[in-house]
């Protein structure tokens, strides 16, 4: 059975190889395949992360776009599911970005629009400090294997199980679990001395 597993996922990598290929010399009807492929599980993870059905739609239709778009820069020597999942999440966290700093309030008194848009009652100071632990945990995670990263990704910026991170990547649980390991003992290692983790 696991053999099987194992070869019906290199099949389904070959094909999107193929695919990704095909629609990146303008192939509309492959384009189509992927899309069928999985539209249903990129609108999946948008709906856990946006927590709105309609978002959720329109963030699969702003996905497929930019895989159309970015299709000749796919890099073949990696998986597309992760790429496209990737891109999937990336959306869906500046889609969150986005709403947060929209106003809240329209004021009639329009000579300072820029302020409108911080909160009365914003710490900027101790914003400013998030910001700057974002980035180290970013920085962090970019010096991960893309396996462990996109794990971890899906995990904790898009509320997936390890069971449906094994889904959607194709792998079997235990190889997500290894991995989220692993990339969460080099995060506290690269972290240590930033005062984001206990020494």
């Amino acid at each position: 059975m696991a053999r099987r597993e194992t070869q019906d996922r290199a099949e389904t990598r070959a094909d999107d190889d193929q695919l990704i290929a095909r629609v990146a010399a303008g192939d509309r009807s492959a384009f189509d395949a992927l899309y069928e492929r999985y539209a249903s599980a990129v609108f999946g993870l948008a709906l856990k992360v946006l927590r709105e059905r309609e978002a959720a739609e329109e963030a699969v239709q702003e996905v497929f776009w930019r895989v159309w778009k970015r299709a000749a820069s796919f890099d073949r020597s990696r998986a597309f599911a992760p790429w496209l999942f990737g891109i999937a999440h990336n959306y869906c966290i500046d889609e969150l970005r986005r709403r947060k700093v929209r106003p809240q309030v329209v004021y009639e008194d329009d000579e300072h629009p820029i302020l409108s848009e911080i909160p009365g009652d914003a710490d900027i100071g101790a914003e400013a400090v998030m910001a700057e632990q974002r980035g180290l945990v970013r920085a962090a995670l970019d010096r991960l294997p893309p396996e462990q990263r996109e794990a971890l990704m899906l995990a904790y910026f898009s509320g997936l199980t390890q069971q449906e991170i094994a889904t959607q990547l194709g792998n079997p649980l235990g190889t997500v679990k290894t991995r989220m390991r692993l990339g969460l003992q080099k995060l506290r290692t690269l972290l240590q001395g930033h005062q984001l983790v206990e020494e």
